[in-house]
């Protein structure tokens, strides 16, 4: 057992140090995999960490072909034995697998699995996945023993994973941190520009009525200023580009922030979604900002019990609505609700913004932009 104990540490660190590697959360948990499979003499290995719409953020085997994966189909679904042992976050040990209640099914391309080993990898009372066995080679199935060393290696795969995870943040924060410079720079050239631009404009309107051909020559240089300023805006909004941003798109990005907004908050807050085009980041950026923003009026002023939000492509204009059933207002009134900077950021992407609300009547934000 020493032996063995020994044989699953190095494996372990191996996997530990590969993030120091900068190797991915996915290669991490391809080396956790091939390590237990190898150790306990397993046909099948398997890894799933799990995602928040029933299925799994990642989920690494080995034994299986990629031939084999084609004819198999889509990721597992969190049912069956795996969704069991993600809400029990306890062991099973099965001498048949198929015989157990938890099983349900497996697609027709799915290798058969008997003999069963599953155990869960926790971060104290949060289960980050699951490691699982088939198809022991050695005969009679898995042993306790077995059970045990699994166990080990799964508290071991717990801070290999959560350490890619922190590396991965680091990383993430390290290129926030560098674009925040970036953006803090364009902005001092930005202020730059404008000063440039206010004092050719001063000067150019004192040559009007004297030396009108000067004044010409003023206002074409106001213009050159006005639209290297415009380009150089444009830079700042890509340089403050959210990083989920570039991970996962708009789509993407706003159905993850509704998702959390619906667990935050008494409303049920939907998501509903279009195939997109490729979209420009700058608009991107826009359509997110508007988007967070009429969320944050309709859940904390609403009093809404339902708010949606919907992104379209209508022809070559990507539609933005968020509507919900809440009291409404009377749009006279509306200042302070961020309806000034909504529209801006709408504009400052060539869009346009409508709402449309009444007392008693719900709230509509609407924004187009051409693509």
């Amino acid at each position: 057992m020493s032996s063995d104990r020994d044989e699953i540490l190095h494996a372990v660190s191996s996997a530990v140090l590969a993030v120091t590697r900068h190797l991915s959360v996915r290669e991490v948990l391809q080396v956790i995999v091939r390590s237990a499979q190898r150790l306990l003499d397993a046909r099948y290995a398997a890894l799933g960490v799990p995602d928040d719409d029933g299925s799994f953020a990642e989920f690494v085997a080995e034994g299986i072909t990629d031939k084999q994966w084609d004819a198999i189909g889509p990721l597992p679904r969190q049912h069956g034995m795996l969704g069991a042992m993600l809400r029990e976050g306890t062991p099973a040990r099965l001498a048949d697998l198929r015989k157990d209640p938890r099983f349900e099914w497996w697609p027709k391309a799915h290798p058969v699995m008997k003999d069963f080993l599953g155990v869960p990898i926790r971060d104290g009372d949060e289960v980050l996945g699951i490691i699982f066995l088939a198809n022991k080679r050695t005969p009679g199935g898995f042993t306790q023993a077995d059970q045990d060393l699994l166990t080990l290696f799964a508290a071991h795969a717990a801070i290999a994973l959560t350490n890619a995870r922190l590396y991965e943040n680091g990383r993430e924060l390290a290129m926030l941190e560098e674009r925040n410079r970036m953006a803090r720079e364009l902005h001092d050239a930005v202020t730059q520009k404008l000063f440039s631009l206010r004092l050719t404009a001063q000067a150019a309107s004192s040559m009007l009525d004297k030396a009108p051909d000067k004044a010409g020559a003023e206002l074409e240089r106001v213009q050159r200023l006005a639209g290297e300023a415009l380009s150089e805006l444009r830079a700042i909004i890509v340089e403050l580009r959210p990083a989920e941003l570039d991970r996962h798109g708009l789509a993407e990005t706003l159905r993850k922030h509704v998702r959390m907004l619906d667990r935050l908050h008494p409303a049920r807050v939907t998501f509903e979604c279009d195939e997109l085009p490729p979209l420009d980041p700058a608009m991107e950026v826009a359509v997110l900002r508007v988007a967070q923003e009429a969320l944050h009026n309709a859940l904390r002023h609403s009093g809404a019990d339902q708010v949606t939000v919907r992104l379209a492509c209508e022809g070559k204009r990507l539609a933005l609505t968020v509507l919900d059933d809440g009291e409404g207002f009377d749009q006279g009134e509306s200042r302070g609700l961020g309806m000034v900077s909504m529209r801006d950021r709408a504009e400052s992407v060539g869009g346009v913004m409508a709402v449309d609300s009444a007392p008693g009547n719900g709230t509509t934000v609407r924004v187009e932009v051409e693509v």
